[in-house]
């Protein structure tokens, strides 16, 4: 989407059409901008409806997309995971069937730190002699987890707080996960303050709350896998 969206902001350029201010790109107001534009020449007739089918295109496949990924969860073998990973602050339904789609089982890493890992989201480490030394992270694992989770982090530069959609998607879900998600949201906004206020960049708090928020993501995990191995038992 983000790539057919550029390449009709970039042929509109071309020829000196920007978009009205204050519009936002994708918006409905935006759509029918698009649709009053006229061109005199055939050619470029086409190659803007072209621009325009194409995002038609994807945004039907995203439809689709985003229909089928509702329906696993709710009803896969995955679901109770992934509804209580939506107790998160900035974990919605498609990050949270994200995680548990890369991620399989979170029981199998036997520590937050294990998985921090498997993400890319632990820092380079450096030691000769006596000398030791952190780089930036290593990014050398799952980047589809390490994606959404750093999107996510950005999330927690806001005060904790219990509103809107979050509320909605915590109602009638597992207690100890609400209660790791109301932690993560004091611990997580914390920590972004303490490093923006040293005068790091925003980006770089992000990433170091991600690497924290995953640690939270895992205990969540666990502790659903383990109800439902438990539930199952009894059963």
């Amino acid at each position: 989407m983000q790539r057919a969206r550029l390449r009709l902001v970039q042929f509109l350029l071309r020829h000196g059409l920007r978009s009205p201010q204050g519009v936002r790109n994708g918006s409905v107001k935006h759509r029918e901008w698009l649709n009053s534009l006229h061109f005199e020449k055939s050619s470029l007739r086409i190659v803007f409806q072209e621009y325009l089918h194409a995002i038609d295109e994807v945004t039907e496949r995203m439809k689709h997309i985003e229909a089928e990924i509702h329906e696993q969860a709710l009803r896969s073998v995955h679901a109770p995971v992934i509804q209580a990973l939506q107790t998160m602050r900035g974990v919605a339904e498609v990050t949270a069937t994200t995680l548990v789609a890369e991620i399989g089982q979170f029981s199998r890493f036997s520590s937050p730190r294990q998985l921090m890992s498997y993400a890319g989201l632990v820092p380079k480490e450096y030691s000769s002699g006596a000398t030791w030394w952190q780089g930036s992270i290593t990014k050398v694992g799952n980047a589809h987890i390490r994606h959404v989770v750093v999107e996510s982090a950005w999330a927690y530069r806001y005060s904790p707080s219990l509103k809107g959609q979050l509320l909605a998607r915590q109602k009638g879900q597992d207690p100890e996960a609400r209660r790791i998600a109301w932690k993560a949201q004091h611990r997580l906004h914390k920590k972004y303050n303490q490093i923006t206020s040293r005068g790091n960049a925003g980006k770089k708090a992000a990433v170091a709350v991600a690497r924290e928020l995953m640690g939270f993501i895992w205990a969540m995990g666990c502790e659903i896998e383990k109800k439902q191995t438990e539930a199952n038992s009894a059963a």
